[in-house]
């Protein structure tokens, strides 16, 4: 799913126009990056968590050359269903 869609979706259903519905899509996307970007989990109820990881240096190998290489020390966001999303892709799944 598009930002596109979503923000369509936003506008069949609450009925704003579509320029207000693609504003306020953005609004939230942006927020919820900001907060990321500053190093804070998110969490929306019924949907999951998104957590900022902080991952270590370590060693790897370039899969070209075979030389060994350190990997530098990243952040990375992983995204935690809740256990009400997952009952719900549970239950579609058994249709």
């Amino acid at each position: 799913m598009t930002k596109a869609e979503i923000a369509k979706a936003v506008h069949e259903r609450v009925g704003l126009t579509k320029k207000e519905s693609a504003q306020i899509v953005e609004s939230v996307l942006s927020e919820i990056r900001q907060s990321l970007e500053h190093g804070d989990n998110v969490k929306l109820s019924g949907f999951g968590h998104f957590i900022v990881r902080q991952k270590h240096a370590r060693r790897g190998r370039n899969p070209k050359t075979g030389s060994d290489i350190t990997i530098e020390p990243r952040s990375v966001v992983t995204f935690r269903a809740s256990p009400l999303l997952k009952n719900k892709l549970l239950a579609e799944g058994e249709k």
